[in-house]
């Protein structure tokens, strides 16, 4: 029952460049929403 889990567990846990990239991505996504909603964006360029 466990297998499943743990087999995409161990497979998170040797992929940290996946991990990292989907940080920055989150990071990203975060940053233009915020500075989209408070028209930074237009300041930024």
């Amino acid at each position: 029952m466990t297998q499943r889990i743990s087999k995409y567990q161990r497979f998170k846990m040797m992929n940290p460049i996946i991990q990292f990239f989907k940080f920055i991505y989150l990071s990203i996504k975060i940053m233009v929403i915020v500075a989209g909603g408070h028209g930074g964006t237009r300041k930024i360029n």
